[in-house]
This record gives C-alpha cells, sequence and structure tokens, in this order.
C-alpha cells in the first residue's frame, strides 16, 4: 500500500505541475536553448503576446513554483555526486556553493519558457483578454482561490485513491479466493 501511495504522490506532483502550466522536460535542453513542450518547438511571439503572458503569470504568482529551482538542483546533483563519489564529500560539498551561487538567478529562464508557452497557446487578443479578467473581481477572486481550491482537489484526489486503492486490494483478494489462491 505504501507504494501505491508512492505512485499517487508522484502522480499528484505530476498534475500540479500540469495544472499549474509548468511544462515537464523529458531531457535536459542545451545551454540557452528553450525546451520544446511535446517536442514541438515554440515560435516566435509578438513582445505585445510575451508582455501580457508575462503578466498573466505576476499575477498567477508563478515564479513561486519555481523560485527555489537551482538551489533544488544544485542540492540534488551534489547528492547524486556525493553517492557515487564518497570520497569527495567535502570538495562536492564545498563546491555546490560555488555552483549555486554562479548559477542563482537561472530559474528565471523558467518565466520566460511559460510565457512564451502561454504565447504559444493563446493568441495576443486572448492573452489580453485574460489580462483583463484576471483584474475583474470574478478574475481577482480566481486568483486568490484557485490554488487553495486546487491543494483540496489534490488532497481529495489522493484520499479518494487510498481508500479505493483498499477496494481494488480487496477486489484482487477475492478474485485469488476463486481460484484457490489466497494472497
Amino acid at each position: 500500500m505504501k507504494g501505491f501511495s508512492g505512485i499517487l504522490s508522484a502522480a499528484g506532483l505530476a498534475a500540479t505541475l500540469a495544472l499549474s502550466g509548468v511544462p515537464a522536460m523529458a531531457q535536459a535542453p542545451k545551454q540557452g536553448a528553450a525546451p520544446a513542450a511535446n517536442s514541438q518547438p515554440l515560435k516566435q511571439a509578438s513582445p505585445a503576446a510575451l508582455a501580457a503572458a508575462k503578466e498573466i503569470l505576476v499575477m498567477k504568482n508563478a515564479a513561486a513554483m519555481y523560485q527555489a529551482a537551482v538551489p533544488n538542483i544544485v542540492e540534488q546533483t551534489k547528492n547524486a555526486l556525493i553517492q557515487n563519489n564518497l570520497n569527495y564529500q567535502k570538495d562536492i560539498g564545498e563546491v555546490a556553493v560555488v555552483v549555486a551561487k554562479n548559477l542563482a538567478g537561472r530559474e528565471k529562464e523558467i518565466g520566460e519558457g511559460m510565457a512564451l508557452v502561454y504565447a504559444n497557446e493563446f493568441s495576443e487578443q486572448e492573452l489580453k483578454d485574460l489580462v483583463t479578467f484576471y483584474k475583474s473581481p470574478l478574475g481577482q477572486k480566481l486568483l486568490a482561490t484557485e490554488p487553495r481550491a486546487i491543494q483540496f482537489s489534490m488532497s481529495y484526489m489522493n484520499q479518494w485513491a487510498t481508500m479505493f486503492a483498499g477496494v481494488v486490494n480487496e477486489a484482487f483478494r477475492e478474485e485469488m479466493k476463486k481460484r484457490n489462491k489466497p494472497i
């Protein structure tokens, strides 16, 4: 059951990222290259479309999702390198500080990429209309309540999946019992 919970947590994270508009990347892009969603290159967008997309992302506080990306990736890389190079643990820890300092601020590339994704998914006029909507009372309410609604939805989904996993487990046991192979 714990393994299933881990899968649900990973699925929940994936769903959260999908709902929040962060494109998943299968491979690290080449330095300076923008990641392509679904292996399709992103088209250039007009400055007005990019500006509207960036305004939407600011209103949605998208930067909060990726503000710790650089330190987190540096930490993950450091830990992976230490696992394979225990003799260099101290040096790798010291180098991690230097690398994190040298790469600080690169998380802003995520915001630029997200703006380009929005500008590829919506027309310039649609983006302007979305800005207008988000500035409206209903749009402001959506911005204020959507994160909590998503959090509660994910919590509900996890609770439901945990309960349903018990139903599925019992169904397996019943079917195996019919075969005289109780588990």
